[in-house]
């Protein structure tokens, strides 16, 4: 593996902190970011010259320009920007609040943003990078009960295939990874928001809630060998756009394929007929 330099956001737990360990055991240098720094080091296990270990709040943007100018002082440029901050939310749209829904996507999609607006003119510069941003499965397909969490990772997957467009002329690859289930930390209560304010008539919503939160713990993917296929696109000389991760999300994007190409042919006469 060709020794680069790692800038990895939500790196104190789940498929960041996989990604940040073997990155270090493989003599990586790596700058990581969590909303406490503390609890990254301890994470990590790992101090060493190669690990520059960053308390920021991605949704603030002159803590994350900070962040980025840090790194370049610290290993001189940036090769690899992963953006893996994020945090689940369920429940209806009507059953969360303005702000719960706002917030969601200042983490899960505004911060990711923030990255790249300040990490961009590095990358430019050096005519070289790989930008790889953290989706879901539910950013291509989702379930019942998750639509404000989808709605971000959709958001998640729209920009980055037109960024992937915009930079490719400059020397910059971007891929967008969506995961399917893994075992990781991401059910847990302190990565998992669900309502507060139930309502009554949702019962498929609490059903699918239930069945996620009783997933804990058993999830087939294995986050080791996920981090593992991140690091491997980034030595591709073209390194794809999307990537799934996970048997059941290989399926599930393909019964969405197969879904909306079926909708679109059952529709094709009145589509076409709206012209003048």
């Amino acid at each position: 593996m060709s020794n680069k330099v790692w800038f990895i956001t939500g790196a104190s737990k789940g498929l960041g902190l996989s990604l940040v360990k073997q990155l270090l055991n493989a003599g990586q240098q790596v700058a990581a970011t969590s909303r406490k720094a503390e609890e990254l080091i301890q994470a990590v296990g790992h101090y060493s010259k190669n690990f520059l270990p960053l308390q920021v709040d991605l949704t603030n943007e002159v803590e994350v320009s900070a962040a980025l100018d840090n790194t370049i002082q610290q290993f001189g440029r940036i090769d690899v920007v992963v953006n893996n901050a994020g945090y689940g939310i369920g429940g209806s749209v009507e059953e969360l609040t303005d702000a719960e829904t706002r917030q969601a996507f200042d983490v899960n999609v505004f911060a990711t943003l923030n990255v790249i607006r300040h990490a961009m003119p590095y990358l430019r510069a050096q005519h070289a990078g790989h930008i790889i941003n953290i989706s879901s499965i539910a950013g291509l397909t989702g379930n019942t009960g998750w639509s404000i969490y989808a709605a971000a990772k959709f958001a998640i997957v729209g920009l980055s295939e037109v960024l992937a467009q915009d930079v490719r002329s400059m020397g910059i690859h971007v891929t967008v990874v969506a995961p399917g289930a893994f075992r990781t930390s991401f059910l847990t209560p302190e990565s998992l928001v669900l309502t507060t304010r139930p309502i009554e008539e949702y019962k498929e919503v609490r059903a699918m809630h239930e069945k996620y939160v009783q997933m804990d713990g058993t999830q087939a993917g294995d986050p080791e060998k996920a981090a593992a296929a991140m690091r491997a696109i980034t030595e591709m000389q073209e390194p794809p756009v999307y990537l799934l991760l996970g048997e059941d999300a290989y399926e599930r994007a393909f019964q969405k394929i197969e879904k909306m190409s079926e909708a679109f042919k059952q529709m094709e006469t009145v589509t076409k007929s709206t012209a003048f």
